[in-house]
């Protein structure tokens, strides 16, 4: 069995700032930008977590080209570090795992602030380390409080507003896989969208039947007829996510046959002549892309 060769030498090395050269310019405005201070708050609270990457060093000048880390580097210099830990490379290239990184989900973010608290990382540390609010972090570690298992799933790897968390926790678990549902075949995983599905659901469907749903501008009639046009909605919605695919298939089949149908100038000139309606939608069906026309 053959071995993976790496693209870098294991064991990180320390190298003097003065023996390292960048290898592109950073933006003129990266010192007030929110992803240089979250990087420089991190370093100033816990150190450096990934390590710098460079070419290794050249036999005349024994400087290292700086590959990954050029906003580290500069965090660095601005706290005052003169060296780092870096990984050498083993070839030239610029290519790095951060350029094809998957951000982490709103789940596995909130999953991952859990575990570090549960560890003994306080609260403060993490909003100073992440230089975000205390209050954002209290409300990313309780974002599925209230929301049940199989919502929660679904959601697993998407990336959404933490305010979707508290809009799902007024609902009962079977109209929170219902909505969440809902939001995923749409593809509209968004508050304003949450709001909607939550003012259209049932009273019986929420999780405080006593407290009334109030929406400025909105008499309780209006707020009957639009829970049950919303729930006509979502049952044409379904319906028609079921059949998309065959009828996609069936469109695309309708097409081949009727471009040969029309290739052919007999046949052609016959339906035109006699069927000239029939000819017209032929024609419309062929250079149709998609059901959306």
């Amino acid at each position: 069995m053959n071995q993976v060769a790496l693209g870098f030498i294991p064991e990180p090395m320390l190298v003097q700032f003065e023996k390292i050269l960048p290898s592109r310019k950073l933006p003129g405005n990266i010192d007030v930008s929110r992803k240089y201070k979250q990087v420089l708050e991190s370093i100033r609270s816990i150190g450096l977590i990934e390590p710098l990457t460079l070419c290794s060093a050249t036999t005349d000048s024994g400087m290292h080209i700086l590959l990954d880390g050029h906003t580290r580097l500069h965090a660095m210099r601005e706290l005052g570090f003169t060296e780092s830990q870096c990984l050498l490379a083993t070839d030239d290239e610029t290519y790095t795992y951060n350029n094809r990184v998957n951000r982490l989900s709103t789940v596995q973010e909130h999953l991952m602030i859990k575990r570090a608290i549960n560890r003994g990382v306080s609260p403060e540390k993490l909003a100073k380390s992440l230089n975000i609010d205390l209050g954002n972090i209290m409300r990313k570690v309780r974002l599925l409080d209230g929301v049940c298992t199989e919502a929660a799933e679904l959601l697993r790897d998407q990336i959404f507003s933490i305010k979707i968390g508290g809009i799902l926790r007024k609902m009962k678990p079977t109209r929170q896989i219902e909505c969440v549902e809902l939001m995923l075949s749409a593809n509209n995983i968004t508050v304003t969208y949450a709001e909607a599905l939550l003012a259209a659901s049932p009273a019986s469907l929420l999780t405080d039947e006593l407290t009334p749903k109030k929406i400025r501008g909105v008499s309780a009639e209006q707020m009957v007829k639009m829970e049950r046009e919303m729930g006509n909605l979502q049952e044409q919605y379904k319906l028609v996510e079921d059949s998309y695919g065959q009828d996609v298939l069936n469109l695309v089949l309708a097409k081949g046959f009727l471009v040969k149908l029309l290739d052919n100038p007999t046949a052609s000139r016959y339906i035109k002549q006699f069927q000239p309606e029939v000819h017209a939608e032929f024609v419309n069906i062929i250079q149709t892309d998609s059901l959306d026309k």
